[in-house]
């Protein structure tokens, strides 16, 4: 799935905050896209090298490019943000609170450029602004499903509705493990491997348990029972057990199943009258990390039935 595209408005609405951003000009251009996810700080196109310009990226001013344009006469100067502002960039950052001189702001205004000032240092703006970037231009999705974290391990429970995906969830809490999300849980990809399950804010903390109703779970087990994002390293669906037709008593062959388009593990459990489901999504979250460690207990199995058999001894 792709990302939405990215507006400057929303960079700031989003980040405002964590970055320190104020508006100081170019309100009119917070519709401009920014169409990669990282900071470019535009020194050499500024002096007037003009063969190479990142110009689709958030534009950055620190304490070179402002002191050198401060030494520039008021007619170079003009000239030099004629050529900036030709191309179509998305926004400008002034960091360490430097302030952008009204020749400046002028131009700014007439190219439609939103102008921002901030007071952190470059190189934390710059390194904040692209995790913050990188995130939102990460693809993303939603996984119907409830997300748990057992140990370290991100579990994503799926099922046919009734099949008992809440009451595991709520034996697993109650076993000490943390709630991720319940029912929906929306997925984001990171660096192109790592899948990222969280929940949606409106509904942090809060599960639906049939029969009762919705719950604060953060207010019922406490917070550690909560954790606002995991990885996702396997995925439980429950089946009823006459729907599952062929299940693999060994578990020599790994299945998986595509989030985002990265193979992430997955187990088939059949469910009846009387099997703790809590405990076998438990065992199969344990089951993972070991795999995840190098062990793979099926396979040390057949290993050793193989040995034994080549050797002509008796099992």
């Amino acid at each position: 799935m792709r990302h939405d595209n990215v507006t400057v408005e929303r960079f700031y609405n989003d980040h405002a905050g964590a970055l320190q951003l104020r508006l100081t000009a170019g309100a009119k251009g917070l519709k401009r896209i920014i169409h990669e996810p990282t900071v470019n700080r535009p020194g050499l196109v500024l002096t007037g090298f003009k063969k190479y310009f990142a110009h689709k990226r958030v534009q950055v001013i620190g304490n070179a490019e402002a002191y050198y344009l401060k030494s520039l006469d008021p007619v170079s100067r003009g000239r030099r943000y004629e050529d900036f502002f030709a191309h179509r960039i998305p926004c400008v950052v002034f960091s360490r609170s430097h302030k952008p001189d009204p020749q400046f702001l002028r131009a700014a205004e007439a190219a439609d450029v939103p102008i921002f000032q901030c007071p952190l240092i470059t190189m934390k703006f710059i390194n904040l602004a692209t995790l913050a970037l990188e995130m939102m231009f990460a693809p993303r999705s939603t996984e119907m499903g409830s997300m748990v974290d057992i140990l370290g391990v991100g579990v994503i429970i799926k099922g046919e509705s009734g099949i008992g995906k809440s009451e595991c969830v709520l034996a697993l809490i109650e076993r000490g493990y943390s709630l991720v999300a319940d029912d929906v849980t929306r997925v984001t990809l990171m660096d192109g491997r790592d899948i990222i399950g969280t929940s949606s804010e409106v509904t942090r903390n809060h599960m639906e348990v049939r029969g009762i109703g919705i719950i604060n779970v953060a207010a019922m087990f406490g917070v550690k029972c909560i954790r606002a994002e995991k990885r996702v390293d396997l995925v439980v669906t429950l089946k009823a057990w006459n729907e599952v037709s062929d299940v693999d008593r060994l578990g020599m062959e790994q299945e998986f199943t595509k989030i985002l388009g990265v193979d992430v593990p997955q187990i088939t459990i059949p469910v009846r009258p009387g099997r703790d489901l809590a405990r076998l999504i438990e065992v199969a979250a344990f089951q993972t990390k070991l795999k995840m460690a190098g062990y793979n207990p099926a396979k040390e199995l057949n290993d050793r039935l193989i040995a034994k058999m080549a050797a002509g001894s008796k099992l």
